[in-house]
């Protein structure tokens, strides 16, 4: 067994840094109420931590394709740590916005690195049973983070939702240094810079601008200056990326429409699976009244049916076609948020069971393929690049997910309650705020009488339904939607493309390793070639 114990490492960092991508949804009544900020706000602890992951793990996984993948994952893991200890002991917003910042970059190092280890490590079906493993803990993660996040916060203080982090990260480090052997270093010719920037400034602008357009007016001059921004950062990023000996991002392999596919289905899969649950502990919170464990506990049939699908298909399923796993696991993740749309103003907890479960299901099937269905579309050589790049999209589609979503469902708030008239509510869009940031027993409160207390409570359940019903409806039609392109686009013949003439070194490698090697069976390909 001996064997399977650098697996253990990699997966231990894995299942921290994606545990943390959700763990705080539930947490975030009880650190806005600490922090003495609301909860919209608090929305920034979950966006930049995913942000800071989306935007990076282009660089490092370039970075470690250059001075090596274990060197980069141990740091990446002390940096988590340390950053973790100084989320934990914050004491304000600003403050802790910022660090979750610097544990991304943490997280980033470590996400960049994790499929490439298991690549250069693993062969034949060994690689199969790795990546399943792999999977099985990455589907897993996202999905047990409200769950863990819940007992923490209740049991504990929302604040040991980070401190837990630091002996797990003690034991990686020391696993990893033990068990992992440290990968050839191919010298170090610095990180595409400026890519890196214009990448950054583009997603964090479209971010933000999401976030802070309904209060600032989607119209208004600051909403349509900061869209502009990101789109001009956004084409600066693709003329350097054309240009540069040593790109971020080889966008020569975007003409593969297997890649491409690949990509889109990591970009929705995060979006339609894992964007909503913000809004959903929210509602089963602030207005069913229940305790962030029984709020957690919720997402378990989500969290066990991936971590059983993905660790059956690994061992089972291992040489079965990506383009069909793929697919078919988006479509189940639309099929799940669907169930979930079916909820009412009445619909208790167990309105949302199904529907995860399903979505669950769904995550099992598609995680490990993605991870490796992009590792067989390069050759090993650029094999940072390629983690990086599903990875990037992954934490791209949740921090966009989360922006989006939450427009959704303030929408859904406004729309419900302007369409009881100005009898019931004074300012709808005010209220919808309030609603927003956690504050349903706070409307309810102040609404007077008994009998307008009454009143103002359903109009609280029926908007929040409402609300969340528009979330899971858009939420199931992207999950489709990712579904059928990877069904369409999935499905070309696996050839390595060569490197482009600004590949640098990686040419004449990524050349040689453009024959079929013996493992690409175990990573997501199907015995005729194709994905």
């Amino acid at each position: 067994m001996r064997k399977w114990l650098p697996l253990v490492a990699v997966c231990l960092g894995t299942f921290m840094l994606l545990v943390d991508v959700t763990i705080v949804v539930v947490a975030l009544p009880d650190m806005a109420e600490s922090l003495h900020t609301s909860f919209a706000d608090l929305q920034w602890v979950m966006d930049v931590y995913a942000l800071a992951l989306a935007a990076l793990l282009l660089g490092v996984g370039s970075l470690a394709d250059r001075i090596g993948h274990r060197q980069v994952y141990v740091g990446g893991l002390v940096l988590f740590a340390l950053a973790s200890l100084a989320c934990g002991l914050a004491t304000g917003p600003q403050a802790l916005i910022a660090f979750r910042g610097v544990q991304g970059i943490g997280g980033a190092a470590m996400l960049a690195t994790t499929t490439a280890l298991i690549g250069s490590i693993y062969h034949g079906r060994d690689r199969g049973v790795a990546f399943g493993a792999w999977g099985a803990v990455s589907g897993a993660a996202s999905a047990a983070g409200p769950v863990l996040g819940g007992v923490l916060t209740q049991h504990l203080d929302w604040r040991w939702i980070f401190f837990v982090n630091l002996p797990i990260s003690v034991l990686a480090i020391a696993m990893t240094l033990r068990f992992v052997v440290a990968t050839p270093t191919r010298g170090s010719r610095g990180v595409d810079l400026p890519g890196l920037v214009t990448f950054t400034l583009a997603a964090g602008s479209a971010t933000y601008a999401l976030i802070k357009g309904s209060e600032y007016g989607w119209t208004s001059a600051t909403t349509l200056g900061l869209f502009g921004l990101a789109a001009v950062a956004l084409l600066a990023f693709l003329v350097i990326e054309t240009r540069r000996r040593q790109p971020l991002l080889d966008l020569t392999l975007f003409r593969q429409g297997a890649f491409s596919g690949l990509m889109i289905a990591a970009v929705l899969l995060s979006v339609a699976a894992f964007s909503y649950l913000a809004y959903t502990s929210l509602w089963l919170q602030s207005v069913r009244g229940m305790g962030p464990v029984a709020a957690g506990l919720t997402c378990l049939p989500m969290s066990a049916a991936a971590f059983l699908v993905a660790s059956l298909s690994g061992r089972f399923l291992h040489g079965a076609s990506a383009r069909w796993m793929i697919g078919l696991g988006l479509l189940l993740i639309g099929g799940g948020a669907l169930l979930q749309a079916t909820i009412d103003a009445e619909s208790s907890w167990t309105v949302l069971v199904p529907g995860l479960a399903v979505t669950g299901i769904g995550v099992g099937l598609a995680t490990p393929m993605l991870a490796s269905a992009a590792l067989a579309s390069v050759g090993p050589e650029r094999g940072g690049m390629a983690s990086g790049a599903v990875n990037t999209a992954r934490q791209l589609g949740n921090a966009l997910g989360i922006a989006v979503l939450g427009v959704v469902f303030h929408a859904g708030l406004t729309g419900s309650l302007r369409d009881h008239g100005p009898d019931s509510v004074a300012d709808p869009a005010a209220t919808a705020d309030a609603l927003a940031g956690g504050q349903a027993g706070a409307v309810v409160a102040h609404a007077g009488s008994p009998q307008q207390r009454a009143v103002a409570g359903r109009l609280v359940h029926e908007a929040f339904a409402a609300g969340l019903q528009q979330t899971f409806l858009v939420s199931g039609a992207l999950g489709v939607l990712g579904g059928i392109v990877a069904l369409v686009l999935i499905r070309r013949p696996r050839t390595l493309p060569a490197a482009s003439s600004h590949g640098g070194d990686a040419t004449s490698t990524d050349a040689k390793s453009a024959s079929p090697r013996p493992q690409a069976m175990s990573a997501g390909v199907t015995g005729d070639g194709s994905l």
